[in-house]
């Protein structure tokens, strides 16, 4: 079963990894977020793909979600020594993927292409593809005025209010290679638990991806990122209210109901069936918190088999 998943957060290392466990690597096509990438410390950081990139070469610090395991952080304390801004955490050996990707970047390489290249280095098997090779970002509007992703929750830690979001660049970008094609010759099309509007939004939201995902044959799951009214993590229920969504696995469906065939959702959320059934797709129970690598792998068996 050729399977492509569609990730982005921290959130969606979990998930990988049960993916991992349970498919063959050949059989997976892993479509990476690129909305909250960002240039700091003169270098082109790219969280969601390295976040990909460690999960699947095991190296990744699994208690922050987060990073390389085991890392220091002395570039970043000398930086600050000097007087620069440092609340971007970077630690020491993750440091040279950054390096590298700038370096290649400035060779004229595509970020796909440099994606690849780093996969192969860590010899990973399956196919990691950012979903697109031009510029597109995630810009929070807030009362404290726009700014990225990492600016909003990394560095002003979440507490300006949000009052909108959307995708700069979002009506010029056109997916990477291979990444429509992939969407429409997959059996089943995987959506992680990220959140709806930062982490999948910038990428179900490029044009032909959108129209491959409407296109495509492949069954199509999602998991719930929230519980009740509540994230699992992160921001999701503020980006969500300030778009007119409600905070509820009602309103994830709403989200996805261009193309969604089946969302998963916690068991105690049955009440919310009939709603996410009137908007034409499946809801279905399991238990969706990953506690461990056993929840993990199973979570995944349940999206391969709904």
């Amino acid at each position: 079963m050729m399977i492509t998943v569609i990730c982005g957060g921290t959130g969606s290392a979990k998930l990988i990894r049960g993916l991992d466990a349970v498919v063959d690597a050949e059989d997976l096509t892993i479509i990476t977020n690129v909305g909250d990438n960002i240039w700091l410390y003169g270098l082109y950081i790219c969280p969601d793909i390295d976040t990909v990139l460690y999960t699947l070469n095991a190296s990744l610090d699994e208690k922050r979600g987060w990073g390389l395991r085991d890392d220091t952080f002395v570039f970043l304390r000398r930086y600050g020594a000097l007087g620069e801004d440092n609340w971007f955490k970077i630690g020491d050996n993750d440091l040279a993927t950054h390096v590298l990707r700038t370096k290649l970047l400035g060779e004229g390489h595509t970020l796909s292409r440099i994606t690849s290249t780093l996969a192969r280095r860590l010899r990973i098997r399956q196919r990691i593809i950012p979903a697109t090779d031009q510029s597109l970002q995630t810009i929070i509007l807030t009362t404290k005025g726009e700014m990225n992703l990492q600016e909003y929750w990394v560095r002003d830690q979440g507490e300006p209010i949000v009052q909108g979001v959307y995708y700069r660049g979002i009506e010029h970008v056109e997916p990477s290679k291979d990444v429509s094609s992939s969407i429409l010759e997959s059996e089943r099309i995987i959506v992680t638990s990220g959140n709806p509007i930062s982490s999948i939004g910038p990428t179900i939201s490029i044009p032909q991806i959108a129209e491959a995902l409407k296109r495509t044959t492949a069954t199509k799951v999602a998991v719930s990122p929230i519980i009740g009214n509540s994230p699992i993590n992160g921001p999701a229920g503020r980006m969500m209210k300030a778009l007119g969504l409600d905070v509820s696995p009602a309103g994830i469906a709403k989200f996805y109901s261009s193309f969604l065939d089946t969302l998963v959702i916690d068991r105690t959320d049955e009440s919310y069936s009939n709603a996410i059934k009137d908007l034409g797709m499946k809801a279905h129970l399991a238990d969706i918190i990953m506690r461990n690598h056993e929840d993990e792998v199973e979570l995944a068996k349940v999206l391969l088999s709904v």
